[in-house]
């Protein structure tokens, strides 16, 4: 079964400091401020989108919504049927919220763990061309425009949801260890799962890690080395808390660092992540989190 998902399109974020997001946004990670229909929102563009990253005013730090990239109205309405045959509801996007995410066609659907998901084809592209403060080029395009990690707890039911229903590929597990996350120790393994529906390796991967914000974190990829070296000096710069050491994961062969947000997921800012042929990958276990590095500080490391 092949993916009707082409990509991570777009985060929504709500957030209790929207200001803090938009300086975050453009000094640490290098985007360039956008534009859009509310006056009050912080709109950070990777690429000629408007906005990859919208974060809007709330009452808390959490996710609303992950964004997902469909190719045209005919796989929206194929993905829709498969959504409603699966017993999965449904909300159609009314003519204000396609306004609002600057799309054509949108629907929008909770996974078993309750992530918020939408489903959109037909953006719009800015008018303006992409020109980041610091030249920061970043990988979007056909990979789209990173990986999110979402919790997960019901690991069956949303391996299944995802496979079986969105048609994603399984690329990786790896077991987690419960003491190292906080969690009690146990007989049951815990599994972390890599899932992929396009060239990226993966596009989103499923932790059991409790997230009072609905995210683990977000990785985002440079074209160059030297603009991830180029963040760090930035993190260092404006006081943004690095909770990782340079490393480089086992599973991607992604060279990063990880970053607390002002709303208190992390940004994963990576260089160098591995695409893979669904026709020649075979599924394995990762043995180990990293090849190298990523040494986290305590309360960090996913």
């Amino acid at each position: 079964m092949s993916s009707l998902i082409r990509s991570l399109g777009y985060l929504r974020v709500e957030a209790t400091d929207p200001a803090a997001w938009r300086e975050f946004g453009v000094k640490v990670l290098g985007m360039a401020e956008g534009r859009g229909p509310d006056p009050q929102a912080v709109y950070l563009r990777m690429d000629d989108l408007p906005a990859r990253i919208v974060v809007t005013a709330g009452e808390r730090d959490r996710l609303a919504a992950s964004g997902w990239e469909v190719a045209d109205p005919s796989a929206m309405t194929r993905l829709a049927a498969v959504l409603e045959e699966s017993g999965t509801a449904v909300k159609p996007a009314g003519a204000d919220e396609l306004a609002d995410r600057r799309v054509s066609h949108l629907i929008s659907a909770d996974d078993p763990a309750g992530n918020r998901l939408e489903f959109f084809c037909g953006a719009d592209l800015d008018t303006r061309p992409f020109s980041a403060p610091y030249g920061t080029r970043f990988v979007t395009g056909v990979q789209g425009m990173g990986h999110a990690v979402l919790p997960a707890r019901d690991d069956a039911a949303s391996l299944r949801f995802y496979t079986e229903v969105l048609g994603f590929r399984l690329r990786d597990t790896m077991r987690l260890v419960p003491e190292h996350l906080g969690l009690p120790s146990g007989d049951r393994p815990l599994w972390m799962r890599f899932l992929g529906c396009g060239p990226r390796h993966h596009s989103v991967a499923l932790a059991p890690i409790p997230a009072p914000t609905g995210l683990i974190h977000l990785m985002i990829e440079t074209e160059t080395l030297d603009d991830v070296g180029r963040a760090i000096d930035r993190c260092a710069r404006h006081e943004a808390p690095m909770i990782s050491t340079l490393g480089r994961h086992a599973n991607d062969h992604m060279v990063s660092f990880y970053v607390r947000t002002p709303s208190g997921f992390d940004i994963e800012y990576g260089y160098g992540g591995r695409t893979v042929d669904d026709d020649t990958w075979v599924a394995r276990h990762t043995a180990a989190h990293s090849l190298w590095g990523h040494r986290f500080t305590a309360g960090g490391g996913h």
